[in-house]
């Protein structure tokens, strides 16, 4: 029998395969959808802190929406990798310098103010019709929205990806972080709680 992890890794790689797949100057266009979604339909307050994350390989490029939330008057902060294990949101000021974070992506500087985001756009390598998402396996967000939460914060969890990446049925873990809401470039999906 096909443990859950190993069946996780399978639809990951399927859907990374498809999202790969995808031509680019298409993804530009669904990411600019995908921005006028966010902007139409995200209620966002004014200094309102929003994580957004600067986008690796084919996944959506969130900065078009990142631009559209910081137009309503969001606070914006990007993951930072502290180790193996650990990340922090660290503001996005524009003109800050970047540095280079691995895993192909970039991120504020060590002296970037560190958030607590109210929102958190999340990456995600599938999903399925229930919330419930697979991640690129090291189990970096499921362990910040854990901190968060133990902080006694409730942040609104929205995944970002593009419909190719939706599978049948995501294996239950008891570790797993359920995202309510989904954006895709057909609109913003929003779950039901598990009961």
């Amino acid at each position: 029998m096909t443990s859950p992890k190993d069946l996780k890794k399978k639809l990951r790689l399927e859907a990374l395969a498809r999202r790969d797949g995808l031509d680019a100057f298409w993804r530009v266009e669904a990411a600019l959808e995908m921005a006028e979604t966010a902007r139409d339909h995200l209620e966002i307050g004014p200094g309102q802190i929003v994580s957004g994350f600067w986008p690796m390989r084919s996944e959506v490029d969130v900065r078009p929406l990142m631009f559209a939330l910081r137009e309503k008057g969001a606070r914006l902060c990007l993951p930072a990798i502290l180790d193996k294990t650990t990340i922090v949101f660290r503001e996005l000021v524009r003109g800050a310098p970047m540095v280079d974070m691995g895993f192909g992506t970039v991120g504020p500087r060590a002296e970037a103010e560190v958030l607590d985001p109210s929102v958190v756009l999340v990456p995600l390598a599938a999903f399925d019709a229930r919330g419930h998402r697979i991640g690129y396996g090291a189990g970096y967000y499921d362990r910040a929205i854990a901190k968060l939460v133990d902080k006694g914060l409730a942040p609104r969890l929205i995944g970002i990806a593009f419909d190719c990446q939706e599978v049948s049925q995501v294996p239950d873990e008891p570790h797993d972080v359920v995202i309510p809401e989904i954006l895709t470039e057909s609109g913003l999906r929003r779950f039901a709680p598990k009961l």
